[in-house]
């Protein structure tokens, strides 16, 4: 049942729908469905959403679509390994941990986790 007030759906824009696909695919076991050569829908188990074709990656700066990860560092070498850059590597802020990548359309996200590491490693 959908509640007022709440977000509803997101749709993000990438330049290559099959690879964002691919990427977030492999990366989170999303599903989609295909509607036609500029639009596909997604489903993360809980929310539903879209990715639509632009010419453009979206500028930095604007909004920010953050996960959650039980193991951040794990998810850092997963983004890795499925293309992705670093944009931010893992740093603290009140409530946790995260870092930032661009994937490999271009488009940033972050990945953040509650956990807290000791930073001298004991």
């Amino acid at each position: 049942m959908r509640q007022e007030n709440r977000i509803d759906y997101v749709e993000i824009p990438f330049t290559d729908l099959h690879k964002a696909r691919d990427f977030f695919s492999a990366m989170f076991g999303w599903s989609f469905q295909e509607w036609g050569d500029d639009y596909m829908s997604f489903n993360d188990g809980r929310l539903d959403g879209g990715f639509r074709r632009t010419a453009e990656p979206a500028p930095a700066g604007g909004v920010l679509v953050v996960f959650f990860s039980e193991d951040l560092e794990r998810d850092l070498e997963r983004v890795q390994d499925l293309g992705a850059t670093i944009s931010a590597p893992i740093y603290s802020f009140p409530g946790g941990r995260r870092f930032h990548f661009v994937d490999p359309t271009g488009s940033e996200f972050a990945i953040w986790s509650a956990e807290s590491k000791p930073e001298n490693g004991a």
